[in-house]
């Protein structure tokens, strides 16, 4: 054999005829027991809180298609009549907005508040009058969108429908502090969400619900005669499927990393005590 080729046996020492053996390869570093305790107990943890915020997400979807229907059967029901002062205290979101409720008074022409807004017509503003009601309290009616351009024709003293009207809509329920990420401006006019209390309180209003009336078509057929009512969106977002998906998901990849790691840390004490 030629000197290359004694290249493939074992390897021998300059001017010695003895081999030295290869260097065996390192063996894979084994985990302490206590550290195989603690990632157990995280990932066991883990599961559990990601499982059960999974079954929250089930739930909370119920909850909610129970409320669409609900609300979806408020709205094409039968108007009734708007709740009165003994019944304020009970008026709830969950109980009675978008509830169709029915009215009669007369608007109190020179308080109306104009409130920013986005709507399927671009942007604008909501138009709400108080209507003082024949039982004898005072409801803010949102009688429907005006865009940019008409801002100071809605505002303006007797632009509201003289003498006695009757309204119907969908009780709505305050919205304070703000919106838009602003807050409300009272002393400069300017409104980005329709909060009741304090539009009362600006307007010098007394005995006003603590709700608002987004005021039907019927009521506010807009054109050239006033606001367009009758826009009311009502969308509730329902993806708690999704969520619950994705808890559920995250559960079983962290159940599957955990068995991936005790597998192998079995696998490497099982080789090394051969």
């Amino acid at each position: 054999m030629t000197g290359a080729a004694a290249g493939a046996g074992p390897a021998r020492r300059e001017g010695t005829g003895t081999t030295s053996p290869l260097p065996a390869p390192d063996a894979p570093a084994r985990r302490s027991l206590r550290t195989l305790v603690v990632l157990g107990l995280l990932a066991t943890l883990g599961i559990v809180v990601l499982t059960s915020l999974g079954i929250w997400q089930v739930e909370r979807r119920a909850w909610k298609l129970d409320l669409i229907a609900r609300i979806d059967s408020r709205i094409h029901a039968e108007p009734v009549p708007a709740p009165g002062p003994a019944d304020w205290p009970a008026v709830t979101r969950e109980r009675d907005e978008y509830r169709r409720v029915r009215l009669a008074g007369h608007f109190l022409d020179g308080r109306q508040t104009l409130v920013q807004a986005v709507t399927e017509r671009g942007g604008g503003y909501w138009v709400l009058t108080p209507l003082a009601t024949d039982d004898g309290f005072t409801v803010l009616v949102n009688r429907g969108f005006v865009p940019e351009g008409e801002r100071q024709a809605a505002s303006a003293p007797g632009t509201q429908p003289d003498g006695r009207v009757q309204v119907t809509g969908l009780l709505r329920m305050t919205e304070p502090k703000g919106g838009f990420l602003r807050s409300n401006d009272p002393a400069a006019g300017r409104w980005y969400s329709r909060d009741v209390a304090a539009i009362a309180a600006t307007r010098d209003l007394a005995d006003t619900a603590p709700y608002f009336v987004d005021a039907d078509a019927v009521s506010s057929p807009g054109g050239d005669a006033g606001p367009v009512g009758g826009l009311t969106v009502v969308t509730l977002p329902n993806n708690h499927l999704v969520y619950a998906l994705t808890w559920f998901a995250l559960a079983i990849m962290l159940a599957g990393a955990a068995v991936w790691v005790a597998r192998d840390e079995w696998r490497s004490r099982r080789g090394g005590g051969r």
